[in-house]
């Protein structure tokens, strides 16, 4: 619930100001609904699989993503830090659904 400024730039950056933005921003969106693996997302979203496994190295570096499982089975779900900074991930989610 913070809206602390250094997250804030910090999300602003990993789904704005860095290529495949968009693409984190649309996996942080479906693993919060249903958490899946890198194989389901690739399907889902209709991307290759190593740009999306590039999208969670991303998103896994910069917190943003938990895993549990293991190989084939893990599972992509949101992590603490995201959760806790949600207000500000759903603000910035909402400004680039404004902006298509």
């Amino acid at each position: 619930m913070t809206n602390d400024p250094d997250v804030k730039r910090l999300l602003w950056f990993i789904f704005t100001g860095s290529r495949g933005g968009l693409n984190r921003l649309k996996i942080i969106s479906k693993i919060r609904i249903n958490p899946q693996n890198i194989n389901q997302l690739a399907k889902e979203m209709n991307l290759d699989y190593k740009a999306i496994q590039h999208h969670i190295k991303v998103l896994e570096k910069n917190n943003l993503i938990t895993k549990m499982g293991e190989k084939y089975g893990v599972a992509y779900f949101p992590s603490s830090f995201l959760e806790a900074n949600m207000v500000t991930f759903e603000e910035i989610e909402g400004k680039l659904d404004k902006s298509k």
